[in-house]
């Protein structure tokens, strides 16, 4: 007996997918109109969310109304609200509604950018679009750009090209049980984001070759201290490989005196990579193109579009002089992955780990075309100028203390009542407390650090939604907490 035929089915139809589109949309739009309306932090307790989610998927389809009902009732309330204008605890990853609307776009093409092929408009985008962000920078022609998803990934793509320039015949022999092959050396300060470590672990460096630098009382590497250590170790056996300065370190946005570790990299071959995920964004402020002095001389160069330039994550460049390199690093041919076109284009796939390459240059076009460089720039010397004011009533007050400059838009300092002024362990205490009443509110967001041992508040601005209000909303919260920690009136 012949089976019936079975209606065939394919997607969601388009009447419902506007309907719900249009809903989604509408979501969206009140989100970001009222993100105050949710607290900054999430306040559930581990497990909260998984305890309501199903153990395994429908076996049926289920409506995209229960979907967005479960979405507000069960997803929401675990969200920690990056979008939010109070989210001071971290560099901020503001997703713009032109980002957004980029985003959305992107999504809808779904194209994979791995050959100039696969989607000439996602390669040619990318090299104009970082072309724009390179000329906005200040940073000279030579400079060839790559869009990864995370500044772990670009530094460690510059790592890798690191080793490759080097010239020891890893890529094909490796570097497991060859006694010819000396150790290789990586150098980063005390501050260096752990993802240059990290990445030097995934090439097959190893966290004991990692040299850290000691730092100045400003928390800058010491050129000095580089050098008598690249000396050591060249007098050891060792092969130094490559260094990372940091313009706007992680904790404290201090800026690596680039020039002078320059030097010492060509004085001794070594592949200089900077670090400018976070602070590079400020360079688009004209009077700030000073913070990338010596970037010009670096073989490569990572910033991050989505902690300081509203893109919606992920979006991180690298830039690097040496392109020849980064591609013999990685490429590798394959009859399916190859084009007509490959003597005359440029193939991403080419320059890094990842085949599969998202349409990231779209969402970074809208908003560098719908703000435009001075639009850009008036937003980012606001939140210095908040960071500024911030900064200054610490300063004044006798109840607070700040721990470190303040070049960008980030404020480490501490509170330090006159009462425990002698007492470092009070002192440790009586900020974590503070700290947790704070996130505890969901009314503010900060994070924490040690430098020099103590135990530092963090206010990181960024968020293209932050106004001087916000700014004056936490400062009368910290001191308002502080006051009932110490049970003053």
């Amino acid at each position: 007996m012949q089976e019936p035929v079975r209606e065939f089915v394919t997607d969601m139809e388009p009447a419902e997918f506007r309907q719900f589109g249009h809903q989604i949309v509408d979501w969206i739009a009140d989100y970001l109109a009222h993100p105050e309306q949710f607290p900054v932090l999430s306040q559930v307790a581990p497990g909260d969310i998984k305890g309501q989610l199903p153990t395994a998927a429908p076996l049926a389809g289920e409506g995209m109304d229960a979907i967005l009902a479960d979405f507000e009732r069960i997803i929401v309330p675990g969200i920690t609200h990056w979008n939010h204008p109070a989210f001071y605890a971290y560099f901020a990853i503001t997703g713009s509604a032109p980002g957004i609307l980029g985003e959305m776009l992107a999504a809808a093409l779904n194209v994979n950018g791995m050959l100039w092929r696969t989607s000439p408009s996602a390669t040619e985008l990318e090299q104009v679009v970082l072309d724009w962000l390179r000329q906005m920078l200040g940073l000279p022609t030579s400079f060839w750009g790559i869009i990864t998803d995370t500044a772990s990934v670009s530094s460690m793509t510059a790592l890798a090209a690191a080793r490759e320039y080097l010239d020891l015949g890893i890529r094909r022999q490796g570097m497991a049980g060859r006694p010819d092959l000396p150790h290789l050396r990586v150098y980063i300060s005390d501050q260096t984001h752990n993802s240059v470590e990290k990445g030097a672990i995934l090439i097959g460096v190893g966290q004991e070759n990692v040299v850290k630098i000691a730092t100045d009382d400003q928390f800058r590497m010491r050129p000095d201290l580089l050098e008598a250590a690249i000396q050591a170790d060249i007098a050891a056996g060792y092969r130094p490989m490559a260094v990372t300065a940091t313009v706007g370190t992680t904790s404290t946005t201090s800026i690596d005196p680039v020039p002078q570790i320059a030097q010492v990299c060509q004085k001794y071959g070594v592949w200089l990579h900077v670090d400018g995920a976070y602070a590079a964004s400020a360079a688009v402020i004209p009077e700030w193109r000073g913070i990338l002095a010596g970037v010009e001389q670096a073989d490569s160069f990572v910033f991050n579009p989505h902690k300081w330039l509203f893109t919606p994550v992920d979006c991180s460049v690298l830039y690097c002089q040496r392109p020849d390199v980064l591609k013999r690093a990685f490429q590798l041919s394959l009859d399916i992955l190859s084009n007509r076109e490959d003597d005359v284009v440029t193939n991403f796939m080419d320059y890094g780990v990842q085949l599969g390459r998202r349409f990231r240059a779209l969402k970074l076009w809208f908003v560098l075309r719908y703000y435009g460089q001075q639009g850009l720039a008036e937003r980012l010397a606001q939140h210095i100028q908040m960071a500024q004011d911030f900064a200054a009533w610490v300063d004044a007050s006798p109840d607070w203390e700040r721990l470190a400059p303040t070049p960008f838009s980030t404020v480490c300092f501490r509170a330090q009542p006159a009462a425990l002024a002698q007492d470092e362990a009070g002192l440790e205490t009586l900020n974590i407390a503070l700290e947790e009443r704070i996130n505890a509110t969901g009314r503010a967001f900060l994070s924490h650090t040690r430098l020099g041992g103590r135990y530092a508040l963090r206010l990181a601005i960024g968020h293209i939604r932050t106004t001087p209000a916000h700014i004056a909303g936490v400062w009368d919260l910290l001191n308002r907490e502080l006051d009932l920690l110490l049970e003053r009136e």
